[in-house]
């Protein structure tokens, strides 16, 4: 039976079209921005490999889940940053100066990302719709809050079960099922592109 998932609604499949337009905008890159362009297509395509599985194309496993999880962490957070320093907005270059305009949004959307994804390496054995141990989180299907719930501006859940803080602690995302910490990651990547990525013409 076809498993329902977030992932219906085209999210993932966005996701996935950033990560196929950016290795068409390779040509021509060099430097810093060919480095983070690159970045940007190893998530994608990690995305890819794991989103299969929660649309109920391919059967779940956990290690795949986890090689997506360091794969993301390892181009989030400061490492995500340094690969935007100012003036390198130039072409091919599909960054917005909004980057550096709204420099606090960006840094907390990257920093949110790797968390999310140290938390997605820990949910993995969990499964697609199952709590760990001792764990009563809300399933994947409850995680689809009002439009913008999840975009990466303090707004993801309730404070109380996010540590107060608008970001979600490292054993609320062991505890949750792993689609439900895969999705908040998705959200994450996109909304950080809805913002800051220059659209196709």
């Amino acid at each position: 039976m076809k498993k329902k998932t977030l992932f219906a609604g085209g999210l993932v499949p966005a996701a996935l079209s950033l990560s196929i337009a950016a290795a068409f905008a390779h040509g021509g890159a060099s430097g810093i921005v060919k480095q983070r362009m690159d970045a940007m297509k190893e998530m994608g395509d990690a995305v890819k490999a794991t989103s299969a599985m929660f649309k109920g194309e391919a059967e779940y496993d956990a290690e795949t889940v986890r090689k997506t999880a360091r794969t993301i962490n390892a181009h989030s957070g400061a490492a995500l940053i340094k690969l935007f320093p100012e003036g390198t907005d130039h072409a091919p270059s599909e960054a917005l100066p909004k980057i550096w305009n709204d420099r606090e949004r960006f840094e907390d959307l990257a920093n949110r990302l790797e968390v999310l994804s140290e938390g997605l390496a820990e949910a993995a054995d969990n499964g697609p719709g199952e709590a760990g141990s001792g764990g009563h989180m809300m399933d994947a299907d409850s995680m689809m809050m009002e439009p913008g719930a999840m975009m990466g501006d303090g707004s993801m859940m309730d404070g109380s079960m996010m540590g107060g803080s608008g970001m979600p602690t490292p054993e609320m995302l062991a505890a949750m099922p792993a689609e439900g910490v895969f999705t908040m990651v998705v959200q994450t990547c996109s909304s950080c592109h809805s913002a800051f990525r220059r659209d196709k013409e």
